[in-house]
């Protein structure tokens, strides 16, 4: 890891304001991850939104959850999104954005104020709503973005600003390509 060159705390608070000023609506899809099997990734221009299945060709019901009684796939789960923004100072280069092990990145506010719980947004010709599932750094996320990047997103300010993302669900199936608007419905 120490050949990695990890944002400090000051350049990640350098960052905040720009961060601030993310669309409150209307914002870009700028990627779209998809990942099959654990620590796999691949980079998509267009997905298909399922909702049983969360973003088609997804591990995500594979793998499961610990949070549900009998381990099976958390419905208010199905997909992990970050703004682009946030991702973009944490990460650096682009190519390093999947590693964060989010499905979407787009560029807009998810401060609990402009997305609670229960906002929906159409994508392409789907709809996701936003759930009440926290989404916080983990283990994997601070191996990769290393340890100011962890307590930069989870400080209690930041985590009202959901900087480490939101969880969500498909509630109307569609297509999805990069590029795509995120607009409140």
């Amino acid at each position: 890891m120490s050949d990695l060159n990890l944002a400090t705390m000051t350049e990640l608070e350098s960052g905040l304001e720009s961060i601030r000023h993310s669309p409150k609506d209307g914002g870009v899809l700028e990627m779209i991850v998809r990942r099959p099997r654990v620590d796999e990734r691949e980079n998509l221009t267009e997905a298909t939104l399922d909702v049983a299945e969360g973003l088609i060709g997804d591990g995500w019901r594979q793998r499961g959850s610990k949070r549900t009684p009998d381990g099976t796939a958390d419905p208010e789960n199905q997909l992990n999104i970050m703004n682009s923004r946030v991702v973009a100072l944490l990460a650096g280069d682009k190519t390093r954005w999947p590693l964060a092990g989010d499905q979407l990145f787009i560029d807009l506010d998810f401060s609990e104020e402009n997305l609670p719980p229960g906002t929906r947004f159409s994508l392409g010709s789907a709809v996701i709503e936003v759930t009440s599932q926290p989404h916080t750094g983990c283990k994997k996320f601070l191996a990769r973005y290393g340890e100011a990047a962890l307590k930069f997103v989870n400080s209690p300010v930041r985590k009202e600003l959901h900087l480490r993302g939101l969880c969500a669900k498909v509630v109307q199936p569609g297509t999805i390509r990069v590029g795509d608007t995120a607009k409140k419905v």
